[in-house]
């Protein structure tokens, strides 16, 4: 796989992303959004393994607006008071908006590294939600959608995703930490029952005994059984949704 750093030109400047290659032609896109962390080795491992099957796999920065920061340490991050802040301000200052609107230029960027075919999205943390809206947004042309202990995804909030259920095409996959307050069980349902609504293709999953942040290698609570099992999950929606 070769993987290299590009600038994308938004609407509101410009975003830095790793482009992660297959050996051979690539077979379709997947935009890979970013958990709270913001993009780094760990993630460019997993856009890595990604790539490995076959897919362009695109890791914007989706802080892009208030860089330099970081880097931040995953497992410490959030306890340490002065980091906490600093991470909130960035993701809370990084509205849903504004990464929907970003995501125009990066589904435009694989057209312009010459990379055609279909366009799957998956997030992690806030990537989930963002990769759900991005899919409502661009139904078009996002045909799959995946989302990992993704926070929020049918809040009180205006733009939480469940409310664009409706112009959803893509086929869904979430999976669910079996404890995370960010997703908690009324929310699952309440985004099963609008997803019901909308008839949209989806799987809901819930992944038993294992931690918001287990998918991601330099998290806390990284669970090596546990992210294997995303693994096998994703690769085989992909294959299903992407070729």
């Amino acid at each position: 796989m070769a993987g290299k750093q590009i600038e994308i030109e938004t609407k509101d400047g410009k975003a830095k992303a790793g482009l992660f290659r297959p050996s051979a032609k690539a077979r379709a896109g997947v935009i890979l959004y970013m958990d709270a962390f913001g993009p780094r080795p760990a993630l460019d491992e997993m856009a890595e393994r990604l790539a490995g099957n076959g897919y362009a796999v695109l890791v914007p920065d989706l802080f892009y607006r208030n860089a330099p920061y970081g880097p931040f340490d995953a497992k410490t991050a959030f306890t340490a008071e002065e980091t906490k802040t600093k991470l909130m301000a960035l993701v809370t200052g990084t509205t849903q908006e504004m990464t929907i609107r970003d995501s125009a230029a990066f589904l435009d960027a694989f057209a312009a590294e010459g990379i055609d075919g279909p366009i799957g999205v998956v997030g992690y943390c806030m990537g989930g939600a963002r990769a759900l809206n991005a899919a409502a947004s661009y139904a078009d042309r996002i045909v799959a959608a995946a989302s990992f202990h993704g926070g929020n995804l049918a809040s009180d909030a205006p733009d939480s995703p469940h409310r664009k259920a409706a112009s959803i095409e893509a086929r869904l996959y979430i999976g669910v930490a079996g404890i995370d307050r960010s997703f908690p069980p009324e929310q699952s349902a309440r985004l099963a029952e609008a997803l019901r609504v909308a008839e949209v293709d989806h799987v809901i999953e819930n992944y038993v005994g294992v931690g918001h942040g287990w998918c991601v290698k330099d998290h806390g609570v990284y669970d090596e059984a546990g992210a294997e099992r995303h693994w096998k999950r994703l690769t085989t929606f992909f294959a299903e949704t992407l070729g």
